[in-house]
């Protein structure tokens, strides 16, 4: 019997109007009638995903979230903290300037909130989604404080040049995802999805086999490996679907919801 249900927000959850379905929200509502724990694991800060925990009412004392990628999990209601693993504005400063070099635009999640040294269309499209104000701010304001991640963000032709020329290193530095074709992702190396749903699951008593993921882009593939019953939405990055052990439907097809009464509820065949 599955006990938790973790899945993505932006191309697995939210259709692409970032709504829930109606068919979605009414599977998630009977699997937690029948004591599954649904756990959203998302890129986004907290503030992106709050409006989406209100609605699906899951916010309360037993209840739990994983934000930028499984660098932060914390109960929904009291914001104690089960996994925080940031990295440091040096970071931020060092990869800003690996940035300049291969011609990307760049941003950072810090306490400050999300901050640029120049504003770019994809810095305004990370405000927009996560309902968030985005603060042009000079690298030396940074200081050492803490950066739950930085982002390489730009049009995916300009981002695939840049990933090609990567330094090696920076793998064994940092866990590195393409959330999204314009959206280039690092932070800390014990962070990912994968190791934020196995901290939650240990803590909670559930077992890895008990576990169902679900996502659709790079920075769900470490999830998706963990899981007990690992899916990828079909539309999915390709990679996710090769690694995957059930491809469901889209997220316009209500494949989350699919998934739930499949293999959580037993509905479908």
């Amino acid at each position: 019997m599955y006990k938790l249900i973790a899945v993505d927000m932006d191309g697995t959850l939210l259709k692409e109007d970032k709504t829930i379905s109606e068919e979605t929200i009414n599977a998630i509502n009977r699997a937690k009638a029948k004591g599954i724990k649904i756990v959203l694991a998302s890129g986004r800060p907290m503030d992106g995903i709050k409006k989406y925990l209100k609605q699906l009412d899951l916010i309360g004392k037993d209840e739990y979230a994983l934000s930028f990628n499984g660098v932060l999990v914390q109960n929904t209601l009291t914001e104690d903290i089960v996994v925080r693993n940031t990295i440091k504005g040096k970071d931020y400063k060092e990869l800003h300037e690996l940035s300049e070099e291969l011609g990307v635009n760049i941003h950072a999640f810090t306490n400050k909130g999300c901050v640029t040294p120049k504003m770019s269309k994809y810095s305004i499209l990370e405000g927009s989604i996560n309902k968030i104000p985005v603060h042009i701010m000079p690298m030396d304001d940074i200081k050492d404080e803490d950066v739950m991640k930085v982002m390489m963000v730009d049009e995916s032709e300009i981002l695939d040049k840049a990933i090609d020329s990567l330094p090696k290193e920076l793998y064994e530095q940092y866990t590195i995802v393409r959330s999204a074709p314009y959206f280039l992702e690092f932070f800390n190396k014990k962070s990912n999805k994968g190791e934020g749903i196995r901290s939650l699951a240990d803590s909670l008593g559930i077992k890895q086999e008990e576990v169902i993921c679900l996502g659709d882009a790079g920075n769900d593939l470490h999830m998706i490996q963990y899981a007990g019953l690992g899916v990828a939405m079909g539309n999915a990055f390709d990679e996710a679907k090769e690694i995957a052990d059930y491809v469901t439907k889209t997220n316009e097809e209500n494949g989350v919801a699919h998934v739930i009464e499949k293999f959580a509820l037993g509905r479908v065949s």
